[in-house]
């Protein structure tokens, strides 16, 4: 609604522009201020960690050495191995005891994940997932421990508590000591695609071969931090991982016919790959495009028959936070090396035929594009290896190798989605290896500060493959329902407590950060941010506070309002143009000021009840005597005092006084309502009768005084026609229908469609079944 009010004193309108807003809105019983710092939420700095967001003077963190020996048993789908661990304790404290994270007891029949797990309806069940829940049932899953022992062979007492496992040890552990033992154990590995998880293998019943896919395979050390001690909460299945940097020398023995993909560097590729495969990989270290090491041709004589023995394949890695590994007979492998910044890297696929066209094609060429794009916006990729696996597992990261599962069909043939869907998984996993495999993080408390950065920085690749890239995140518009929904708990909750997991910890505070680079803080000011983030953290522990503090101690912005409400509420955008109001400053000079009336009341529509009773019989036209002064007067018609009066008026004016009065300013007060609580920079696209248009762009700061209901005053020489707010999509305002003045139709469309017929009834499908058929008429 646009309402227009005519002010006699204009310098009392032009001080309104910069008066203050009224003291902040508050209720006894609902307090509200969206711009409270957020000191007294987030942890004191300290030594450890700065007010900055960087690393304190005296940061330190764990470290732990592995020697592994595994043996991958093709026959029974099982893995046996022993490790070696050094722990190296680089805290100030005494440890009597050292933790342990065994993943593989997730699978165990009383595991805390399988007699916690909830159901929905259970009236329309497929037989596939009736035969999986069969089959979890009968699984024997978990590690069987054999063996823990010290560094010179005695056994080491410990305890097994679900998820994890205290080692005590003979000895204190003092800051800067270090410790060796061993572990010995064995488990069977999980049917993938009966048993969700981000491990496993996958069966071929064409050609009766496995894929394996190793995660979560041996004991690792749980992590010990400055904030939380011991991090060992127990792995319900949601929260991922928290780990220690360090060394590892994997063996990994597999039958003769395999080709196993790792984290790490193959250490002795001559004893393990044909004279001609050796070659291969070499040259494609130099290659312009993606090579084959394992041909398709080699691949499908590798499973067409049975192994004659075993082979060992060993890895070195270094200063990685976890190992994982993928093997079968069935795999192509193609890799192409690549300089990221000065770092030669090998890019490397593996994938059964089954994979094919579409992983020759986009796999590795996916790995490079990410690695570009990612060092840019944060540090260079430091490791020599960087592999995209296809096999059981949709998706998941560990340190220079994932696993992706998109396929086209067995024709080969693929869709859109299938496409779009391998390269965004492969960016995404290799986009892991930057948070968290090197900015660790605390996966198992907080999700999204590796899935929510990295799912941001995956749609900024995606935007980097080709013009118009269907990203699935990262634009607000494509988060509005979410944010709309009610069924949602803060960014900032525990891992194993989040609702709407992929809109939570990643959808959502990937849409905040593209939010914030664009639209508050600008690419400029933002990219110079976050790459001082990731800089900071690389190869460390950082937690929310060193993200949101170093955010803004690089910008120099306060963001805590933003943090507040993106990560710590579940409020959303939804801001309302309520009215806008017209006023017009009059001049004093009644010539103008009476005529400007005149024209207005000449606008004015004639209601219905004066049309009707202007034909009605008046009494002062039947007695005209009644008439008098009042009924010819006028106050609009302009009289030689109203001239003497404006002559006065003039002479106590400065020139500059005049000057104002002469100005022809439109004054527009627009009203607008934060109906879904989450305080937002608001973005107006003024449109004026003259057919211009000006953008105009206010700080979130503007709510700062009154966080529900503000009003903005736009001053003008033009008069404007409409009003846009939001109008380039940039802040997930959930409600677009009332971001307009005047108001536009909500545009829609429905589908027609033809009346179907009705069902028979029981009845008459009863008697149709029972009317015997028509006989042929015999012929003569």
């Amino acid at each position: 609604m646009l309402t227009k009010i005519m002010r006699p004193v204009v310098l009392a309108l032009l001080c309104l522009a910069f008066a203050p807003a009224a003291a902040l809105a508050q209720s006894k019983t609902s307090p509200s201020d969206k711009f409270r710092q957020l000191e007294e939420i987030l942890p004191t700095p300290n030594e450890q960690r700065a007010a900055s967001g960087a690393p304190g003077r005296a940061y330190w963190q764990q470290r732990a050495d592995y020697q592994i020996n595994v043996e991958l048993d093709d026959v029974n789908q099982r893995i046996t191995a022993s490790e070696t661990i050094t722990y190296h304790n680089q805290s100030p404290d005494t440890l009597a005891y050292v933790w342990l994270q065994l993943d593989q007891n997730i699978f165990r029949q009383d595991s805390d994940a399988r007699l916690t797990q909830t159901t929905g309806g259970f009236e329309r069940v497929p037989l596939g997932q009736i035969e999986n829940l069969l089959h979890a049932r009968e699984f024997e899953g978990g590690y069987r421990i054999t063996a823990v022992r010290d560094a010179k062979g005695a056994p080491l007492k410990h305890t097994i508590v679900k998820t994890m496992m205290r080692v005590d040890l003979p000895q204190p552990l003092a800051p800067g000591a270090s410790v060796t033992f061993s572990v010995d154990w064995n488990y069977n590995i999980t049917n993938q695609r009966k048993i969700n998880g981000r491990s496993g293998y996958e069966f071929f019943p064409k050609d009766n071969n496995y894929l394996y896919e190793i995660a979560q395979w041996f004991p690792r050390m749980a992590a010990y931090n400055d904030v939380s001690g011991w991090q060992h909460k127990q792995f319900l299945g949601s929260g991922e991982f928290t780990l220690e940097f360090g060394n590892y020398r994997v063996s990994i023995t597999v039958p003769d016919d395999h080709i196993v993909s790792s984290t790490g560097v193959l250490q002795n590729p001559n004893a393990v790959l044909t004279a001609a495969q050796s070659t291969r990989l070499e040259q494609a270290r130099t290659a312009k495009e993606p090579m084959f090491i394992v041909t398709p041709a080699e691949a499908l004589a590798n499973e067409s028959h049975k192994p004659t023995g075993k082979k060992t394949w060993i890895f070195n890695a270094d200063n990685v936070r976890d190992f994982a590994f993928a093997t079968s007979r069935k795999f192509i492998w193609d890799a192409q090396g690549h300089n990221v910044e000065g770092n030669r890297v090998m890019a490397m696929s593996f994938y059964p035929k089954e994979g094919e066209p579409l992983w020759s094609k986009y796999s590795t060429h996916s790995i490079i594009h990410t690695l570009n794009v990612y060092s840019r916006y944060s540090f260079t990729y430091p490791y020599p290896i960087a592999q995209s696996v296809n096999g059981p597992v949709g998706g998941m990261e560990y340190p220079m190798i994932c696993f992706n599962g998109p396929r086209p069909q067995e024709d080969g043939t693929y869709s859109a989605g299938t496409k779009y869907g391998l390269i965004s998984v492969v960016i995404h996993e290799v986009g892991h290896n930057y948070f968290p495999m090197v900015v660790n993080s605390d996966e198992r408390q907080w999700t999204w500060m590796d899935e929510g950065l990295n799912s941001f920085l995956q749609y900024l690749a995606e935007q980097e493959w080709e013009e118009n890239y269907p990203s699935w995140r990262g634009e607000p518009q494509n988060i509005r329902e979410y944010m709309a929904s009610q069924n949602q708990v803060p960014i900032m909750t525990n891992s194993e407590s989040v609702l709407q997991f992929g809109n939570n910890a990643y959808g959502k505070p990937a849409t905040a950060l593209n939010v914030l680079r664009e639209t508050v803080l600008g690419r400029e000011l933002f990219d110079f941010a976050f790459k001082q983030y990731s800089q900071r953290w690389k190869f460390k522990r950082p937690m929310p506070a060193d993200f949101f503090r170093t955010m803004e101690d690089a910008s120099g912005v306060d963001l805590d309002w933003f943090w507040r409400g993106w990560f710590y509420t579940t409020d959303h955008v939804d801001i309302s143009i309520e009215r806008v109001r017209l006023f017009q400053p009059l001049t004093g000079n009644p010539e103008l000021d009476k005529a400007a009336r005149v024209k207005e009341r000449g606008e004015q529509p004639q209601t219905l009840s004066q049309e009707r009773n202007k034909a009605l019989p008046k009494r002062v036209d039947e007695f005209p005597s009644l008439r008098d002064f009042y009924n010819t007067y006028d106050e609009l018609v302009v009289t030689e005092r109203d001239r003497e009066q404006y002559q006065r008026f003039l002479q106590t004016l400065t020139p500059r006084e005049r000057e104002l009065l002469q100005t022809g300013l439109n004054f527009y007060v627009v009203d607008l309502k934060n109906i879904g609580g989450l305080v937002s920079p608001v973005i107006f696209d003024i449109e004026y009768t003259d057919g211009t248009h000006e953008m105009m762009r206010i700080p979130a700061e503007i709510w700062r005084y009154n966080n529900t209901e503000v009003s903005k005053l736009i001053t003008t020489s033009k008069e404007i026609r409409a009003i846009s707010l939001d109008p380039r999509l940039e802040t997930a305002d959930v409600d677009m229908a009332n971001n307009s003045f005047p108001r536009r139709p909500v545009k829609s469309r429905f589908q027609i469609f033809k009346d179907q017929q009705a069902q028979p009834n029981p009845m008459q499908l009863l008697e149709r079944k029972q009317t015997p058929a028509p006989q042929p008429t015999p012929t003569q």
